[in-house]
């Protein structure tokens, strides 16, 4: 009997977090994938309205680790939209500054996992190793590795004085040699990691578009597709970059277009360092929230973050939403499955780069 069905999950050493997958298969080959959620229930968008506007600037970045900046920066935009709140220059440049430093990190850290999916243990741990520069980064600016608690409503939280500015740009000057003349190189060559992610998980731009897929997935299905240039918030209008996209819808072309976005990140790093405007990071004093409605949405590291916030005039809101990029990405699992072997299904989640913890909210 060549026909049968494998459970995946919803605790599998090969997936970092609860999920659960059954999978039809014929042979190696799998046939047909179902995809059952549910199993994580933290009931954030419940716990925001019992909490007041500024404790939920803390709350939301919870919502996910590696785009935990997104979130509260996101949430921020969405209160300071219904409170006609005008954000000083300098903090505007110093959101961008935590959202990059964020996305580098969140990009080597999945990049690294698909070398250790493939079992290149070596290239696993040089990747994390450079990860380590932009650790040591949040850490020292910020005084946090993961959730750098940047924002307020506002502004943000933290400072940059000349002398940090200037540790920073010798940091991004140690990071770019190993992620353009090291890692790069090797995920575009080596033979190990060509076999195994070339061809695998394939989707096509018409069925990213159908699906609604954002971030990553979508660009490397050659989705022209980003946030920061479609609806540019803070200075994203003001800076020169590139959106990053390949053609391929594999797991190799999604693993490139992250690595493309590392280079992007350090190039929009140094152009806000280099022209940082002088003035406040943050308005003074806590600003009364009106009653309204407002949607904001950001280029999180794994794609479009859009909030939703109506409040009533109280200190709490009355309704917070969000979605999250792996909400919709989930879905073309079912599309990249198809046919693939079973030791390549690990390769392909990894390549959505999902987040349980964010969409089961």
């Amino acid at each position: 009997m060549n026909t049968f069905q494998i459970p995946v999950g919803p605790l599998h050493v090969a997936l970092e977090e609860p999920m659960y997958f059954r999978i039809d298969v014929d042979g190696e080959r799998v046939a047909a994938v179902e995809i059952t959620a549910g199993h994580v229930h933290r009931g954030i968008e419940q716990l925001t309205a019992r909490r007041n506007f500024w404790q939920n600037i803390v709350l939301t970045e919870r919502v996910c680790s590696l785009c935990s900046n997104s979130h509260p920066q996101t949430y921020c935009m969405a209160v300071e939209h219904i409170a006609g709140i005008a954000v000083p220059a300098r903090a505007h440049a110093l959101r961008v500054v935590a959202d990059e430093i964020k996305r580098i990190a969140s990009h080597l850290f999945n990049v690294a996992i698909l070398a250790h999916i493939v079992g290149f243990d070596s290239l696993f741990m040089h990747v994390m190793e450079t990860r380590e520069i932009m650790q040591d980064v949040k850490e020292t600016i910020f005084g946090n590795r993961m959730d750098v608690a940047a924002n307020t409503i506002g502004g943000v939280k933290y400072e940059l004085s000349d002398e940090r500015r200037r540790w920073l740009l010798g940091e991004l000057d140690r990071l770019e040699p190993v992620v353009v003349d090291e890692i790069t190189p090797l995920y575009a060559t080596d033979r190990s990691i060509l076999t195994r992610t070339r061809g695998v998980g394939v989707i096509g731009r018409d069925a990213c578009l159908e699906l609604g897929l954002v971030g990553p997935v979508a660009r490397g299905s050659g989705v022209d597709y980003d946030v920061r240039r479609i609806a540019p918030y803070a200075i994203y209008a003001d800076l020169d970059f590139d959106v990053i996209t390949q053609t391929g819808g594999d797991v190799w072309s999604r693993a490139m277009v992250r690595l493309g976005e590392i280079r992007q990140s350090i190039r929009i790093l140094r152009q806000c360092l280099a022209a940082l405007p002088e003035g406040p990071g943050c308005l003074a004093g806590w600003p009364t929230i009106p009653a309204g409605e407002a949607i904001a949405k950001t280029e999180a590291p794994r794609g479009e973050v859009v909030y939703y916030l109506k409040t009533d005039g109280s200190e709490r809101p009355e309704r917070l939403k969000w979605r999250v990029p792996s909400y919709m990405n989930w879905e073309a699992l079912g599309v990249m499955m198809k046919d693939a072997r079973i030791s390549d299904i690990p390769l392909i989640v990894n390549s959505i780069d999902p987040c349980i913890s964010c969409t089961e909210r």
